[in-house]
């Protein structure tokens, strides 16, 4: 059985966020996320970084699963949705492009909207990452070492689903149970909070940090409703915006039975995949 495009009405949405896919890892959740943008009729999609995992992107693996969410979202430039691409730390080969716009499709390092009177500030978060600014080896490697706990957590959960229990999340879990992650998560948050406050912004939205968050903070005699559009590696959710307020959508997961290949053309497959590599050597 492949996934097919899903009979029912399409969710109006005003604006939808989603980060952290990580498309070109082994980790991704390509069927969930598939099934995310297939229900839902955005007026404005973000995609706020780490969409494409370039730093574990191999030649080799390129799943047609993970390419089909490419055409989704193009699908959604097609159908005149305002796109706008958000670069991230995995993906940010594509700073260089930063400013590129073609219709309603534009390449930003940031962006910022007003919704009903009040002010979205939305960037991906990697700005924060001390590591990420002064140690990019360190990072790199942090982030090899996730990508084999992903791995690990991947087939440990086949043989959990095999076994008619739910998901489990290693990563998760080490997250919750470490000081110092938890330190960093708060200090992330608080962070991105204080400068938003700063300047006079009423929403601050990231990802990065594979944490759905949603939550009022006041500090220096302001507040700002921090939100994090969480990943698609751990958590499988989504931001969006309706009537004024915020909410953040937790997808299902898609059932094992459906989980069989979709097929894409070759040539477009093997197009984007000497994309990636031009962009990974530069």
């Amino acid at each position: 059985m492949t996934l097919t495009p899903s009979t029912h009405p399409k969710r109006p949405v005003e604006v939808a966020v989603i980060s952290d896919l990580h498309l070109g890892m082994r980790g991704c959740r390509p069927l969930e996320i598939l099934q995310y943008l297939r229900s839902i009729d955005p007026e404005v999609l973000i995609l706020n970084g780490d969409i494409v995992d370039v730093w574990q992107f191999k030649k080799k693996y390129f799943p047609a699963q993970h390419m089909q969410v490419v055409r989704e979202n193009l699908q959604m430039i097609a159908r005149q949705k305002k796109v706008f691409y958000i670069t991230g730390n995995h993906d940010e080969v594509f700073r260089q492009f930063s400013g590129f716009e073609t219709g309603n499709f534009k390449i930003v390092n940031k962006v910022i909207l007003t919704l009903d009177g009040k002010k979205a500030w939305f960037f991906h978060g990697d700005v924060f990452d001390v590591t990420m600014q002064h140690s990019k080896w360190l990072t790199l490697l942090g982030s090899k070492g996730y990508d084999a706990l992903i791995w690990l957590n991947h087939r440990v959960n086949r043989v959990s689903l095999a076994m008619g229990k739910g998901r489990i999340s290693l990563s998760k879990r080490v997250k919750e149970s470490v000081k110092s992650a938890v330190e960093f998560i708060n200090n992330f948050e608080e962070t991105a909070a204080k400068i938003a406050i700063r300047n006079g912004y009423d929403y601050v939205l990231c990802g990065h940090i594979h944490q759905p968050s949603k939550r009022l903070i006041r500090r220096d005699g302001g507040q700002v409703l921090y939100l994090n559009s969480g990943d698609w590696v751990e958590n499988c959710t989504a931001l969006e915006y309706n009537r004024g307020g915020w909410h953040i959508h937790w997808q299902d997961e898609v059932p094992a039975a459906e989980a069989s290949n979709i097929r894409v053309p070759l040539k477009t497959e093997e197009l984007f995949k000497e994309l990636l590599v031009e962009f990974a050597v530069k």
